[in-house]
């Protein structure tokens, strides 16, 4: 089982990977398909496209801004070519289109408000985040259709593909590394075999794919990325998007530590980093999946910390976001990291978990502590629930993420105190988050119909 870091950590858009940024890539791969396949007429009457979202992208799309993100992939964008631009502007412009352009003389009927369907009726059983394009003509016959699913972290596959996926995920096979670990136990048998770190081993594995320069130029623009965001959430005050009226708080919450530094500990911080995340990512903003959107604060605000208040390196952050992406890979790998599949300790969790390994190696942690910390962090996020009120990542979303790194952070302390021996393997544990998330109820799986985001109204 191979994926890469570059995969894992991406660099795009807010608010949600699942329901931004995958329907967004698989608006675009449709429109791209329909071009390469010559069905546009000259009349844009002849042709119109419809997208129909069901289950989790139904029920909480229009507070994921899914519509948006669907109707700027058909227009030909992607959430990496948007974090310099306006999206607030670009979407009004194209909701005032009734077209989307192929090339300078051929154009498809497209108007969002009309044909982007909310289906909350029959679910499909591949996956909660699945959604319908349709190429039409003038007879209501389909010319062109595709069925995609957006399993979180922003990845996609077709209805075609999901069947043959674990997880679901598209991997490398592991014939393809040299040190093919496809669970945290033969991770830790070929790192004590081989007497190798897990950010070594996984540096190797990375290297088999692309050079060392490639590998770490990417790492770098992530972090860097990661500390954009920060720095721009910790300068930014207003209300939030939707209609909560949530306040941003990292900005006052950050000026009072700074002002108040003798009252400041290390869970104040990590809040304020981690919430400063997550409030550009409910803005809309740029922010890197990390392994998701709903969690891209944790990650960052661990490694942030690290770098500013324990004189972390970038040596230090290569070896951090290496080893968290071989953890998160293996939890992709073995069960998921998609809300609207398993909850939020899916996502979170997840995070919180791969934060733990980062912190724990950057340490010094032996390869058995690496992966003690990660399982004592995901083991205390079971049982999660995601229940975004209103269907808006905001609550309990942003705050969530700086208790996951405050957990992230308490268990690599655990763990390195420790020898690396545990009682519950973090492949046990793996296997418990994917079978409690099976059994979980869909009113907590990214619906927006139970928990909190029901509990609001009754208040």
């Amino acid at each position: 089982m191979f994926i890469s870091v570059l995969d894992l950590f991406k660099i795009g858009i807010g608010p949600s990977s699942s329901h931004t940024f995958g329907p967004m890539v698989a608006a675009y791969d449709f429109i791209e398909g329909i071009k390469e396949q010559k069905y546009i007429e000259s009349s844009i009457k002849e042709r119109f496209i419809r997208c129909t979202l069901k289950e989790s992208l139904a029920f909480t799309g229009k507070g994921h801004s899914t519509n948006c993100a669907v109707a700027l992939g058909l227009h030909g964008y992607l959430p990496t070519g948007l974090t310099k631009k306006n999206v607030s502007a670009l979407i009004e412009q194209i909701w005032e289109s009734d077209r989307i352009r192929i090339d300078k003389d051929l154009c498809i009927f497209f108007k969002p408000n009309e044909h982007i369907i909310f289906d909350k009726g029959e679910t499909l059983a591949e996956h909660p985040n699945g959604m319908f394009f349709e190429l039409i003509d003038r007879d209501d016959k389909i010319v062109s259709s595709q069925t995609y699913f957006s399993i979180g972290g922003g990845f996609i596959c077709t209805l075609a593909e999901i069947s043959q996926l674990q997880a679901p995920l598209k991997m490398e096979p592991s014939a393809s590394c040299t040190y093919p670990f496809d669970s945290a136990n033969a991770m830790l048998k070929m790192a004590k075999d081989n007497a190798i770190s897990i950010a070594q081993m996984k540096l190797v594995n990375e290297m088999d794919q692309l050079t060392e320069k490639a590998l770490h130029e990417g790492i770098d623009r992530i972090w860097q990325a990661m500390q954009i965001c920060i720095e721009k959430g910790m300068a930014t005050k207003g209300t939030l998007p939707g209609d909560l009226g949530i306040l941003r708080r990292a900005k006052d919450l950050h000026d009072d530590l700074n002002n108040n530094p003798q009252n400041a500990n290390v869970n104040d911080w990590l809040c304020a980093y981690a919430m400063a995340v997550n409030e550009e990512n409910a803005a809309g903003n740029m922010v890197v999946t990390a392994p998701t959107n709903g969690a891209a604060g944790v990650i960052p605000a661990v490694i942030y910390y690290f770098v500013t208040h324990e004189q972390g390196t970038i040596e230090h952050v290569r070896d951090f976001l290496l080893t968290a992406s071989a953890i998160g890979g293996l939890i992709k790998h073995r069960s998921s990291i998609s809300g609207a599949e398993v909850g939020c300790q899916g996502e979170v969790g997840s995070a919180a978990a791969m934060a733990a390994a980062g912190l724990c190696s950057v340490r010094g942690g032996t390869p058995q502590q690496v992966e003690n910390a990660a399982e004592i962090t995901l083991e205390h996020h079971l049982g999660m629930t995601c229940d975004p009120v209103n269907g808006l990542v905001q609550v309990p979303c942003i705050e969530r993420n700086g208790f996951g790194a405050i957990k992230a952070y308490t268990a690599a302390s655990l763990a390195l105190r420790g020898d690396g021996s545990h009682f519950m393997p973090l492949d046990n544990c793996i296997e418990a988050m994917k079978q409690t998330g099976m059994e979980m109820s869909h009113k907590y799986k990214e619906t927006s119909l139970g928990g909190l985001a029901v509990s609001i109204t009754e208040c």
